[in-house]
């Protein structure tokens, strides 16, 4: 199945990713099935656009936008599927709605975008656990010369997004929200929270 504009993305590992290991036990961490934290963000590339170019292949891994596999209930309280919904393994994306791809084990943001890591909080007298709106630049796109990863960088107000990826809370900003590179102090740390 091939679509003239979009791509055909297919979930990787279920629509939510809702459940955690617990040693031998499942813990069901959410069942709303309208909470977009819980929706399954990681996708693989089954087939491309028929028209444009990209750099993403069939195969590929992809960071997508959560109301791809989301499921919401309409006015009425019907459930119902996201309108990219083909069937429970097929979903058409938009390549606007791709933030990064995965292949041979390694992930590229796409054109315009990067992901930041953010960094613990040494201030004593805040509550935050980490600095706002700086952060470590973990992946990038080709486009910025610039920067390169492991950058100490600034962004602007309410422009990062939260994603999970490889374990990581990462913040998915547009590249030209990337305002300053800071030189590092030596006393920066990476900050993980412990529920990852």
């Amino acid at each position: 199945m091939k679509s003239l504009h979009d791509f055909v993305v297919e979930p990787f590992g279920g629509r939510y990713t809702n459940q955690k290991k617990v040693g031998d036990k499942t813990l069901i961490l959410n069942s709303e099935i309208t909470h977009h934290q819980y929706v399954n963000r990681i996708g693989v590339v089954k087939s491309l656009p028929l028209i444009g170019k990209t750099n993403i292949k069939v195969g590929d891994q992809v960071v997508v936008h959560h109301n791809i596999f989301r499921r919401w209930y309409n006015i009425r309280g019907e459930e119902k599927n996201s309108k990219g919904y083909i069937d429970d393994n097929s979903y058409l994306c938009t390549y606007d709605q791709i933030f990064a791809y995965k292949r041979k084990d390694k992930w590229k943001a796409v054109e315009g975008y990067s992901f930041v890591k953010p960094i613990e909080s040494n201030d004593i007298f805040s509550l935050d656990k980490e600095q706002p709106l700086i952060g470590v630049l973990v992946y990038l796109d080709d486009t910025n010369n610039e920067l390169k990863k492991g950058d100490l960088v600034g962004f602007t107000p309410s422009s990062e997004y939260e994603f999970i990826i490889n374990g990581e809370r990462l913040y998915r900003v547009r590249s030209k929200n990337l305002t300053i590179k800071y030189e590092y102090q030596g006393e920066e740390k990476e900050y993980n929270p412990s529920w990852l």
